[in-house]
């Protein structure tokens, strides 16, 4: 048998080497194209531009962005309660490439609210993490002579009947909560539900006496005095309004009606991606800290597993109070 020469063998060893080197330089793209976000990401807002979903959306977004190396991107889906979005989302590849910033309302209220709602978003959605806790803050139009909580209860027990609160819509956070409020009070108030802002843009004229709202779309009318603070809907005071007190500590033990809001992501999407992103918001939100709570948010964070459990805990809660109030919406 032949034996091949030096100068061929090394010939051939090269051509091996250089194949070799080529195939691992190949595969590198591939690689890298594995890691996550190796393209922009989508994060569905299922509210109008400016809303408090919306600013904390697009402050977590922007840092996310920094943070990773890729543009995360808001795309406002408004409409139905939010359900238009949250549907949007719940249809979306469960890729990591379209996320959804959503709050209480669509999570934990619209499946009772709504009898015919086609998805239902704790089964649809991975809950990823939680951004902020978002107290309502019972507001009163400065005509209102109460100019304490306790006040307020009894102005409104005097008038039964008589006084109108508004709402950004029925059955969301800001009706219930007053429902909740003037049931436990035990007197008859009048709820005139609006579309969004139209509800404080009637507040601020007068034309009602109070409503909860959350505390960063009021923070500001409170601070220029256009709209009286008197009291928070969350289970203790809010960083944001020092010298407010809860509801619970002003006679109404176990009082809480909040909003908050969080990261969710299409059921299936991998773990690896969720994980990632938990891990992440948690690490950013620090760095966003006194701006939130400047606005009027309390930064959470925590486990995807920890703001799955708290999101169903409020399904329970919010089944109950809608179902007392007998809001529905076709």
């Amino acid at each position: 048998m032949t034996r091949p020469t030096p100068s061929l063998h090394r010939r051939q060893l090269m051509g091996m080497t250089a194949l070799l080197a080529s195939g691992l330089a190949g595969s590198r793209p591939a690689l890298a194209q594995s890691a996550y976000p190796s393209r922009p990401v989508r994060i569905i807002v299922a509210f109008t531009a400016g809303g408090t979903t919306d600013i904390l959306a697009r402050a977590v977004a922007q840092r996310l962005g920094e943070k990773l190396g890729q543009p995360f991107v808001i795309d406002n889906k408004p409409g139905g309660g939010g359900n238009i979005g949250t549907a949007e989302a719940v249809r979306a590849a469960p890729d990591g490439y379209t996320l959804i910033v959503n709050s209480v309302g669509p999570m934990a209220i619209n499946q009772t609210l709504y009898p015919k709602l086609p998805h239902d978003p704790l089964r649809d959605l991975a809950a990823v993490v939680q951004i902020a806790d978002v107290p309502n803050v019972l507001v009163v139009h400065p005509s209102v002579p109460a100019r304490s909580f306790e006040e307020f209860v009894a102005y409104v027990r005097a008038r039964p009947g008589t006084l109108s609160y508004g709402s950004t819509g029925v059955g969301t956070s800001s009706h219930l909560s007053s429902y909740m409020l003037t049931q436990r009070i035990g007197s008859e108030t009048l709820h005139v539900p609006y579309k969004g802002a139209n509800a404080l843009n009637d507040l601020l004229a007068g034309r009602l006496q109070f409503m909860f709202a959350t505390i960063p779309s009021v923070i500001s009318h409170i601070k220029a005095g256009k709209l009286r603070a008197l009291a928070v809907s969350s289970p203790q005071p809010s960083r944001s309004l020092p010298g407010v007190p809860a509801v619970a500590d002003k006679g109404f033990p176990g009082f809480a009606a909040g909003s908050w809001f969080g990261v969710f992501a299409p059921r299936g999407t991998p773990a690896p991606v969720v994980e990632s992103l938990n891990k992440a918001v948690n690490e950013l939100l620090p760095s966003l800290h006194e701006q939130m709570i400047r606005e009027g948010a309390d930064p959470v964070g925590g486990s995807p597993e920890q703001f799955a459990q708290f999101t169903r805990q409020e399904y329970d809660k919010w089944k109950i109070i809608v179902q007392q109030s007998g809001a529905s919406v076709e």
